[in-house]
């Protein structure tokens, strides 16, 4: 395996894991990494990029216009051109020329305005016991093979309202001493943020 870009990745969880390997990793995002080795980051617009010779691309792109969970704010989305932005964006990726690709987004549009996904993972099915449902569309690449499946260590929260998610989903987080709830920045980077087990198992299983 030669060069890998690691697209719309601030956290370098995966690249770091191919790093690990001793491949040729970066990660690419238009904010500072916060994975620590700023050597790796790429921060810039990835386009330029997708011109480049790579033999392996992982791409990460912004969820926020085209998962579901977002949908009762779908139709602002679409009058101001947000979204088809997005989905724009999201092509970028299916169009490169680079024989090994891989999309990750969470359940959403991109099944109607590209294709369904090739594989639907959950954080639980590789040792983190969250479940977050994300899906894979795959070129080049096989289906991930889950490697600690740690389902029935899962904790739910329920909600007033009723409804149930993962326990890691609902809580908030401490940054710097202050908590910071499901809409704030620090949140959001948070839920964004590749599962180890997960991350490992991308290059442990596609670095051939």
């Amino acid at each position: 395996m030669g060069k890998v870009l690691i697209a719309c990745e601030e956290s370098q969880a995966v690249t770091i894991e191919f790093r690990k390997l001793g491949i040729e990793a970066f990660s690419c995002d238009l904010e500072p990494c916060s994975g620590g080795h700023p050597e790796w980051h790429l921060r810039q617009d990835v386009e330029p990029l997708l011109k480049l010779d790579w033999d392996l691309i992982i791409a990460f792109p912004p969820c926020t216009d085209l998962s579901v969970a977002g949908a009762k704010h779908f139709a602002k989305k679409i009058a101001n051109g947000s979204q088809q932005k997005s989905i724009d964006f999201f092509k970028l990726f299916t169009e490169v020329d680079c024989d090994k690709v891989a999309i990750e987004n969470p359940i959403g549009i991109m099944s109607k305005h590209y294709r369904k996904p090739d594989q639907i993972i959950q954080p639980y099915m590789f040792g983190d016991p969250v479940k977050k449902s994300t899906c894979l569309w795959l070129k080049g690449l096989p289906k991930l093979v889950p490697t600690n499946n740690v389902e029935n260590d899962v904790k739910y929260y329920v909600s007033k309202n009723g409804a149930k998610m993962s326990e890691w989903y609902a809580k908030q987080i401490i940054v710097d001493g202050k908590k910071c709830g499901y809409n704030t920045p620090e949140f959001k980077k948070h839920r964004s943020t590749t599962f180890a087990g997960i991350a490992k198992a991308m290059a442990m299983q596609w670095a051939s």
